[in-house]
């Protein structure tokens, strides 16, 4: 507080007293303040509102405040009969300032979650403290740091009986951090509510958005960027956290791990951005993170690049991104969005997610008129996009001329290469290893399997579960040769026929990708049969 405002608080307490008939004290000028910590418990003077100022065997002064009632200081004079009780009225600066005297703020330190006790008994009492300790959004700002610092990508706040379960999603698997009581839980959840402009009362389903700065007790400073979803559950409010990076060199088409052939097709559409362009795969695959690194690449000043987005993610320079919400009836949808925007000429379009039929046709007319469209699309493989499109266009011929390229992709952990183990497979695994590699295109580079050595996670101090970060598998699905044969075909063809075709073609699928980064000891078998199947 200012000299000035603290002045103008003194002057108006001073005018109150006059009016209550009350001595007025202005405990601003009291360089070192006496404390009488024998005479009312630390819990009496936050409820009571009181301070006692001069203390001695024969007279007591107690200073009051503007909400101190009149029924305190009847009680107070039947307290200390053996003393002159007398009052004295104080502002509520100078009661604060007397309590933190008496009750000093409690120093907090904030120690960081190691990925090597992760689970550990001894690291959930250490968090579940600290996060009893501090305030609200304390607690969201702590947890989105600590996230950050070990490269998780979700944040899972889970209701239990009697308590609430804290987990981190590190390299696609959950780690148990902390646990905290309902009644702390249900104020975190409040300020979440708030902050990412959902309601607490709600019984459906929602979505939300957090993005602010926040100081934590210890002064550090947190950006907190998070996607919300949320579902009420039967014991309360579940929360999932997707956390966003805000370094916009994170969004590089060099960080995707794209293998040659794969960076070269990227780059051909770069080099002649029209058509549509889908990435495909379940929530947490790193569809979007591939489509902004995509958009960071063909930012130049000479291209107007329009995003509609539900949530805006992350915000890039020279990009005009538009928000949209279509959870709620009635409100405006993703086509509706995307025929406005096409009509301020755009040359890249982003859709953040291809959700209806309607978004579907208006991407395809918008491809198909000399855009080059981005968006994302829920599906298993590129195969099985392909098919859900058909479903929803119909029997038009003109969308395939419209697609430059489907890219599907599964995220798998990767093996730390300071501590992986070697060893040599068996003959059942070199089997089903060679059965994958006659499958793969005829133009793809088969590798050798004699003296194969494959490598599984290892151990160490501080990474005992043997994966650092993660790598993706993908399969690039575009249309030529063998594919446009079976698509032009008066009978519609299966997800599978589409697939053999698309690899008669020269596609790769994931599994086969798998394999080769399996071979080349950047992850395990068990990573691709637990992703992929």
């Amino acid at each position: 507080m200012s000299q000035d405002a603290r002045r103008d608080e003194e002057a108006n307490t001073e005018r109150r007293a006059q009016i209550l008939g009350l001595v007025y004290t202005n405990t601003s000028g009291t360089a070192k303040k006496q404390l009488y910590k024998d005479l009312l418990t630390l819990h009496d003077l936050y409820a009571l509102r009181v301070i006692p100022l001069i203390a001695d065997d024969h007279n007591i002064t107690f200073g009051v405040t503007n909400t101190t009632s009149q029924q305190t200081m009847l009680m107070l004079r039947q307290q200390f009969l053996d003393q002159r009780v007398g009052f004295t009225l104080i502002s509520d600066t100078g009661f604060r300032e007397y309590m933190k005297l008496y009750d000093p703020p409690k120093k907090i330190e904030y120690h960081e979650i190691a990925l090597s006790a992760a689970g550990s008994e001894e690291q959930i009492k250490q968090v579940s403290t600290i996060l009893a300790q501090v305030k609200a959004d304390d607690m969201l700002a702590y947890l989105v740091q600590q996230a950050h610092r070990l490269n998780a990508s979700d944040i899972h706040l889970e209701t239990q009986h009697d308590h609430a379960r804290i987990r981190f999603r590190i390299d696609g698997v959950l780690h148990r951090i902390a646990e905290i009581g309902i009644d702390k839980y249900r104020i975190l959840i409040s300020a979440i509510a708030t902050a990412g402009n959902i309601s607490t009362a709600a019984t459906d389903a929602q979505q939300g958005h957090i993005a602010q700065l926040v100081h934590m007790a210890d002064g550090t400073p947190v950006d907190v960027n998070v996607r919300l979803e949320t579902v009420p559950t039967i014991n309360g409010i579940d929360v999932v956290m997707r956390l966003f990076n805000l370094d916009q060199s994170m969004y590089s088409l060099d960080r995707l791990g794209l293998s040659e052939h794969e960076r070269l097709i990227v780059d051909e559409i770069i080099a002649k951005p029209s058509g549509l362009v889908l990435v495909v795969g379940p929530t947490g695959s790193g569809k979007t993170t591939t489509l902004y690194s995509m958009l960071n690449s063909l930012n130049t000043e000479e291209r107007k690049i329009i995003t509609i987005e539900d949530p805006v993610e992350y915000q890039f320079a020279g990009i005009t991104q538009i928000s949209v919400t279509t959870q709620n009836a009635g409100q405006t949808s993703f086509a509706d969005k995307l025929r406005a925007v096409l009509r301020l000429d755009p040359d890249i379009v982003m859709v953040g997610e291809v959700r209806d039929n309607d978004t579907a046709k208006t991407a395809l007319q918008a491809a198909l008129t000399g855009h080059l469209v981005l968006s994302t699309f829920h599906a298993s493989s590129a195969a099985a996009a392909l098919t859900r499109l058909m479903d929803v266009v119909g029997e038009n011929p003109l969308f395939v001329s419209a697609i430059r390229l489907i890219m599907a992709q599964r995220l798998v952990r990767r093996l730390d290469d300071s501590s992986k183990v070697a060893y040599q497979p068996d003959e059942q695994t070199l089997a089903f290893l060679q059965r994958i590699i006659d499958t793969f295109p005829a133009d793809t580079p088969k590798p050798q399997l004699s003296g194969l050595q494959l490598y599984k996670p290892g151990s160490s101090p501080d990474n005992p579960y043997g994966f650092s970060g993660q790598i993706a598998l993908r399969e690039q699905f575009m249309m030529k040769n063998q594919v446009a044969e079976v698509l032009s075909q008066a009978r519609r063809p299966t997800t599978q026929e589409i697939e053999a075709a698309a690899i008669a073609s020269g596609m790769r699928t994931m599994l086969q990708d798998g394999v080769l980064k399996v071979i080349a000891g950047h992850t395990t078998l068990d990573e691709i049969f637990r992703v992929i199947g």
